[in-house]
């Protein structure tokens, strides 16, 4: 019963999300969405008590024969690598509603259907991950492989290689499919001009954000699949940093410039996590090691940062 009640957990919250707390479109402040993203960073630490009990009392399958409390580091471990590596995602976000001025007021319109989106995407990439690492030994080499190149490639990326949105594959093919508008004066994806269906900005930039989290998903996925192999320890975890992600986003978006340093401590994080795939058959990092090594990258990122930006404003 775990599971179907945790996807009722998750549908209820949903519900309540668009049909009473926001049920009117309006701007996210700094500090509701501050109140929001301490809710679920509390909410998800909670939870690692919830798997503490549930894998004590033996509630779920437990294919790795996980004790409680690492069941319970392993899913604080994942929850950290998924929020981390939502930075990336945060700062595409903010360029995609800039590109097609989506209004403030119905941004968390568009994330809202967003997450939901990222939810189904990441359950069958999720399903589909555990099945190649139970079923295939050798795909474990695969992926830290590729978390290794992806590290290397964020290294040396340019800078001045900027996202734009406008020149994305996706948003050529939405215009192929349906005409687009220009219209932002509604919060609806579609609208009927002279008897003609034309997709709104609102459309565009969810779907173009739904590609992009897949995009950001082949990262992350394999990363927490090095931390853990445990379908219900990998699929809450990411859940969680998807359900925070929204009122982090309102939170951080006006402050990215400030943690440009955090992209170091990314790259940290996947050189790190893949070094431990690629030697999950010869030596297991103990539990500890994974969660201090991303909880220090995360808060070195950030302190160095900080410190970096206010010396630059002074």
């Amino acid at each position: 019963m775990v599971w179907p009640l945790f996807i009722i957990f998750i549908l209820l919250f949903l519900a309540l999300d668009l049909g009473v707390f926001n049920k009117n479109p309006h701007i996210i402040s700094s500090k509701e969405a501050g109140i929001w993203t301490a809710i679920w960073v509390t909410l998800s630490i909670a939870f690692s008590g919830v798997i503490y009990w549930l894998y004590l009392n033996s509630y779920l399958d437990n294919p790795n024969q996980l004790k409680p409390i690492a069941a319970s580091v392993k899913f604080l471990t994942g929850y950290l690598i998924e929020l981390s590596l939502s930075a990336d995602n945060i700062f595409v976000i903010a360029i995609i509603f800039s590109s097609f001025k989506i209004a403030q007021k119905h941004q968390h319109r568009v994330l809202f259907w967003g997450i939901i989106g990222a939810i189904v995407f990441r359950g069958i990439m999720i399903y589909f991950g555990v099945l190649l690492i139970q079923k295939i030994d050798w795909i474990t080499y695969l992926f830290g492989t590729f978390l290794l190149f992806t590290a290397i490639k964020m290294f040396f990326k340019k800078e001045e290689e900027d996202f734009n949105p406008k020149d994305s594959k996706v948003y050529k093919i939405i215009g192929k499919i349906i005409p687009v508008t220009h219209h932002r004066d509604n919060e609806h994806f579609i609208i009927k001009e002279n008897n003609k269906s034309y997709a709104t900005p609102l459309l565009v930039a969810l779907l173009v954000i739904e590609v992009m989290d897949v995009v950001f998903a082949t990262d992350s996925v394999p990363a927490i699949l090095a931390i853990t192999s445990d379908p219900f320890l990998v699929f809450s975890s990411n859940i969680f940093a998807i359900l925070g992600l929204r009122s982090m986003y309102f939170f951080l978006a006006n402050m990215l410039q400030k943690f440009s340093y955090l992209e170091y401590s990314l790259i940290a994080i996947l050189f790190f996590v893949g070094i431990k795939m690629i030697l999950i058959h010869f030596y297991k990092f103990p539990e500890w090691i994974s969660l201090s090594f991303i909880a220090i990258a995360l808060a070195t990122g950030v302190h160095i940062s900080l410190k970096l930006a206010k010396n630059e404003s002074n």
